[in-house]
């Protein structure tokens, strides 16, 4: 009798053993904060709120959710994170923000056209920490062809400046999402910067029609065009059909 209770013992032990763990309640918490995210996601996605999001329900769950990591309440969140070219980055203005509200400082000590000098410090420390950004250093890392360094550098040159200021006093404030949206290549106004397009082999193999190899019938019918308009009057339709276009160069078309 004791021998078959031990080996039951042994089962049950066993068993347990291999059972597969039951869910933390934190992570039983945060598939129910998931859930929430979702309703006010479906609720969101439609109106003019969204933003870059419309239309994109389980991007704004997600937007809610890492929002949501990083102390920022729903609708505040869609406004401060952006996703450019498949990778979630908060704009500088809200990365300052996190970071004050954690009891970091930074302050904007220059600011100008041509350079930035920011300086900030973690809670409790004594030492300041100070970033420069300038002109020359953009250049010296391609930055100064892109369209909003062009438009406003000063703005650009404060982006980089808190990026870097942030990371380094307070990167644990950021919760894997170290980078302003303004430093990530392909950066739009704070929108989503759709991807280049890549160019087709067609595009680059076909060739527009020569003189020689245009048909008769053509031929033909822009001459009509020609007498046309000498008459004042233009056969749009006779342009549209007279010229066999290829598909990779038709007017307004992808080059």
């Amino acid at each position: 009798m004791t021998s078959e209770i031990a080996t039951r013992d042994d089962q049950q032990a066993v068993a347990v053993q291999q059972a597969p763990p039951a869910p933390t309640s934190e992570l039983m918490e945060w598939v129910e904060s998931a859930r929430q995210a979702n309703l006010v996601a479906q609720s969101l996605a439609n109106t003019s709120f969204a933003g870059a999001y419309r239309g994109k329900p389980d991007e704004i769950t997600a937007a809610i959710l890492t929002g949501q990591e990083l102390g920022l309440q729903p609708m505040t969140a869609l406004k401060s994170i952006d996703v450019i070219q498949g990778q979630p980055a908060l704009r500088a203005h809200a990365m300052r923000a996190i970071v004050q509200a954690q009891g970091h400082q930074l302050e904007l000590v220059e600011s100008d056209d041509s350079h930035c000098v920011m300086r900030g410090r973690r809670k409790g420390a004594e030492t300041w920490q100070e970033v420069h950004w300038d002109i020359p250093r953009a250049q010296r890392m391609g930055l100064l062809g892109k369209d909003q360094w062009k438009k406003q550098p000063k703005t650009m040159l404060v982006a980089r400046a808190t990026g870097e200021l942030c990371r380094l006093i307070a990167s644990d404030a950021l919760h894997g999402l170290p980078y302003a949206a303004e430093e990530v290549d392909g950066y739009v106004h704070g929108e989503i910067a759709p991807p280049k397009p890549r160019l087709s082999v067609a595009a680059i193999t076909t060739q527009a029609p020569s003189v020689a190899a245009t048909p008769a019938a053509a031929l033909a019918d822009t001459a009509d065009q020609q007498e046309s308009a000498e008459d004042g009057v233009w056969d749009a339709d006779a342009v549209e059909d007279s010229t066999d276009w290829p598909d990779a160069a038709q007017p307004g078309g992808a080059a």
